[in-house]
C-alpha cells in the first residue's frame, strides 16, 4: 500500500519535470472573471460566454483525447471539459498546461481555466477549456475523508477542505461577529480597540497569563476581560463604546471554555441594567437570526425558543428553594454541607462566595432557558452597582440558555470609595489563596474619583456561538491550541530538521 511519503515523492518527481519543462510551478499572477458559484447560479445567462475560473483540483480523469477536471473555489465546484485540439498546447513560459501534459497535474493543485460555459453530452454544467494554467503545485494529496479528531484539530486546513460542514461553521462564526458589530454600530455604539497587555488585569474571576515586556523591563498580563479599560473610556466621555477581540484566561480546557477565545463587551452611559436586559433580548434575536436563519434550536437535550419573552429568576430564591441555603445568612460550613450533599467538589481553599456559585452552577446545567438570572449577591459580583432597595444584591443580569451562562451584564459601580472597598475584599481573597480573585487596581479607582456617569455594561464570548452551533469549544474555533507534537510521517519526511 502506498504511503503518504510515496505519494509525496511522486509529486516531487512531477514538480521536477515541470521545472525541467520550464514551468514556474508557483507563479504570482492569476486572473479570474467569475466565481464558480456565480456560473452555476447564472448558468443560462452565462452559457456560451467565455469565462476564467480559478480553484483547487478535486477530481481529474483522462480518457485518450478527453480530460475532465473538477475544480473548487470558495463558492462551489464545476467541471472543466478538455478536448485535444480545442485546448492550447503546453507553453511552459506562461504556465499553460496542454492536455498532453495533464498527467503532471494532481488533485490538490490550483489551476486557472479559461473557456466557454457549456453543457456536456451527459448534461454536466462545465467550462469548455481553451487555456489551462498551473497556479500552484500541491505536494501532498488531500485525503478523501478525515475523521480522526486529533488529526482534524492539528491540520484544520485539511479538515475544512475535506469536511465542508466544518468550513461552513466558520462562515457562520464570521456572520455571528459581523451581526454583533452591525447591531451595536446601528445602535450608536463606537468600537474602540483597547490593549491586550495590562499592568493589572481585572473584570473577571480568572487566572491570567503573564508575559514580560523587554523595553520596560516589567511583567504584563494578557487581559482576562475588556471591562476596566472600556469603563475608563466611559470616564473619558464615551457614552456608547465597545471592543471585540481575544481575551486570555489561563485555565483548563472544557467543552465550554478555551484559554484563548474571542469576546465582546459594550458599555452604555446613562443606561441601567433594565435598559440592558431589553437591549440584549433584542440583540440576541437579531444576531442569532442573521447567523442561523432561525430562533428555534435543538441544543443537545434542550429545546430552546429565542423568539419570545424571557423568564426572570431571583438568585437567592432559586438557591433557597433547591438547597435550603440562605445565601445572605449562612455559614461556610452550611455551604460546604450543601456541596457535599450534592456530590460537588469542596476545595481546601473554599470560600462562601465560590461555594455558593458552585451551587448555582449545579442548577444552571439543567436550565433550557432563555432565563435572566437577576439579584446576584454583592459578594459574588464585586464590580456591579448595589440595588438601592437591597444593599445585599447588585443590579446584574445573566442569560441562562441550554445549561450555560451566555453573557453578563450589570449597572456599573461608579462609587470610587465602594469600589476600593470591594477591591480590598478581593485582595484579601487573593492573599488567602484564591488566584482567581480580582487584583487591586488603584488607577481604576482614581479614574472613578474623577467621575464616571451611571452606566450599564455587557459582555459575551464566542461561547454563545458554540452553544447555538452545537459544538464544543475546540470544534468551535478554527485553530485550537494543542500540545506541540509531530507524527512519525512528518519526522520521516524532514529527517534533517530537529523537531524535538
Amino acid at each position: 500500500m502506498a504511503t503518504l511519503q510515496d505519494y509525496r515523492n511522486e509529486r516531487l518527481r512531477k514538480l521536477d519535470e515541470l521545472k525541467q519543462l520550464g514551468f514556474n510551478p508557483y507563479p504570482a499572477e492569476s486572473h479570474m472573471t467569475h466565481k464558480i458559484g456565480q456560473i452555476i447560479d447564472e448558468f443560462d445567462k452565462l452559457s456560451g460566454q467565455t469565462v476564467t475560473v480559478v480553484g483547487r483540483v478535486v477530481g481529474l480523469r483522462k480518457f485518450g483525447k478527453l480530460a475532465f477536471v473538477v475544480v473548487k473555489d470558495f463558492s462551489g465546484q464545476i467541471q472543466l471539459f478538455m478536448r485535444a485540439g480545442a485546448v492550447d498546447k503546453t507553453e511552459a513560459s506562461s504556465g499553460v498546461v496542454g492536455i498532453e501534459n495533464i498527467t503532471l497535474l494532481d488533485t490538490g493543485d490550483f489551476v486557472e481555466a479559461t473557456g466557454e460555459v457549456m453543457t456536456t453530452q451527459t448534461g454536466e454544467k462545465s467550462v469548455g477549456v481553451k487555456t489551462l494554467r498551473l497556479l500552484s503545485k500541491a505536494l501532498r494529496p488531500m485525503p478523501t475523508e478525515l475523521t480522526n479528531k486529533e488529526e482534524r484539530m492539528r491540520r484544520r486546513y485539511v479538515d475544512m477542505n475535506v469536511n465542508q460542514d466544518v468550513r461552513d461553521r466558520f462562515v457562520r462564526r464570521s456572520k455571528f461577529w459581523k451581526a454583533t458589530r452591525d447591531y451595536l454600530d446601528d445602535n450608536g455604539f463606537l468600537e474602540v480597540n483597547i490593549p491586550v497587555l495590562e499592568h493589572t488585569t481585572g473584570g473577571a474571576d480568572a487566572t491570567p497569563f503573564v508575559t514580560h515586556m523587554e523595553s520596560l523591563d516589567q511583567d504584563f498580563y494578557l487581559r482576562i476581560s475588556h471591562e476596566l479599560p472600556l469603563k475608563r473610556l466611559v470616564g473619558a466621555g464615551f457614552e456608547k463604546v465597545y471592543d471585540l477581540g481575544p481575551r486570555f484566561r489561563n485555565e483548563g480546557y472544557t467543552d465550554e471554555h478555551l484559554p484563548e477565545h474571542v469576546a465582546m463587551e459594550w458599555y452604555w452611559a446613562y443606561a441601567n441594567w433594565k435598559d440592558g436586559m431589553k437591549f440584549m433580548e433584542d440583540m440576541y434575536k437579531n444576531v442569532l437570526d442573521k447567523t442561523f436563519g432561525t430562533l428555534q434550536f435543538k441544543l443537545g437535550e434542550f429545546e430552546v425558543d429565542m423568539s419570545g419573552e424571557w423568564e426572570v429568576w431571583d438568585y437567592a430564591t432559586i438557591i433557597k428553594d433547591r438547597y435550603g441555603v440562605d445565601v445572605f445568612d449562612s455559614s461556610l460550613d452550611e455551604v460546604k454541607q450543601a456541596l457535599k450533599a450534592n456530590s460537588l467538589e469542596v476545595e481546601q481553599t473554599e470560600n462562601r462566595a465560590r461555594g455558593i456559585d458552585k451551587l448555582w452552577k449545579n442548577i444552571r446545567k439543567d436550565v433550557a432557558g432563555p432565563v435572566w438570572l437577576v439579584n446576584t449577591p454583592k459578594f459574588i459580583s464585586p464590580l456591579s452597582k448595589s440595588d438601592p432597595d437591597d444593599d445585599r444584591i447588585v443590579q446584574r443580569f445573566q442569560p441562562v440558555i441550554a445549561g450555560s451562562e451566555l453573557g453578563n451584564g450589570f449597572s456599573e459601580l461608579n462609587d470610587p470609595i465602594e469600589q476600593l472597598d470591594r477591591f480590598k475584599e478581593q485582595q484579601g481573597m487573593r492573599e488567602a489563596g484564591d488566584d482567581e480573585a480580582m487584583m487591586m487596581d488603584i488607577d481604576f479607582v482614581e479614574m472613578l474619583e474623577y467621575g464616571m456617569p451611571p452606566a450599564c455594561g455587557w459582555g459575551y464570548s464566542e461561547r454563545v456561538f458554540w452553544i447555538f452551533e452545537g459544538v464544543s469549544a475546540r470544534e468551535g474555533v478554527p485553530f485550537p491550541q494543542l500540545r506541540l507534537d509531530y507524527d512519525e510521517t512528518t519526522r520521516d519526511i524532514y529527517p534533517d530538521i530537529n523537531l524535538g
